[in-house]
């Protein structure tokens, strides 16, 4: 069988080749399977990038609501910033309050050892004053002052007789003593006094020594 012969058709086979659309499409057909249809959907992968992108509006509603938030917290912070100051000024008040008034209860009970003494003084310029009812009254007024300065945490330091201790007596002079120990308080020429245990005021004393 030559080229020719190859090549050529007969009418009829060109007539039913006409006839029948499917057979003339059917190579075209073949030949667009590779490429992807007009309107084919897209592909899972592009869908899951899409949906990972945020939209307009929930990024707007983000951002009002960090608003809110932040507005919250800083209404907290002017509110908190506001009750400190409203306590320290409270405190301050009360401090100097404390300090102006921290001597009211001493000085209420210290009132009645003063009207005891201005009774005594008006009773002594009274003429032939009793001198025993004097004394008498002064004893009382004493030891009226006594219970209301221990009220307080004021103890006396009257150490007649005891050894000498420098951080509570203050020596003023010293004496030969032979009937006593060296280093001994024998006469109190004044008081001390303590406050809750704290020296106020020392002693003043005389210490005896060694004759000679």
């Amino acid at each position: 069988m030559t080229k020719e012969q190859q090549t050529s058709t007969t009418p009829q086979e060109q007539d039913s080749a006409m006839s029948d659309p499917e057979a003339s499409t059917g190579a075209a057909d073949e030949g667009l399977e590779a490429e992807p249809a007009a309107g084919a959907e897209p592909t899972p992968g592009a869908d899951a990038a899409s949906a990972a992108e945020p939209s307009a509006e929930s990024l707007s509603s983000l951002l009002e609501e960090a608003r809110a938030k932040a507005d919250e917290n800083w209404n907290q912070l002017l509110r908190t910033r506001a009750e400190l100051e409203n306590l320290r000024r409270r405190h301050e008040v009360e401090l100097e309050k404390a300090h102006k008034f921290a001597l009211d209860g001493f000085v209420r009970e210290l009132l009645q050892v003063r009207d005891s003494l201005e009774l005594g003084h008006a009773a002594a310029h009274v003429e032939a004053a009793d001198v025993d009812k004097l004394r008498e009254g002064t004893e009382l007024t004493l030891k009226l002052l006594s219970d209301v300065m221990g009220k307080f945490g004021v103890e006396p330091v009257d150490p007649a007789g005891e050894a000498f201790n420098p951080e509570y007596h203050q020596a003023m002079s010293m004496q030969p003593r032979e009937d006593v120990p060296a280093n001994t308080v024998v006469t109190v020429i004044q008081k001390g006094y303590l406050l809750n245990g704290r020296l106020v005021r020392p002693a003043l004393v005389v210490v005896s020594q060694q004759p000679g």
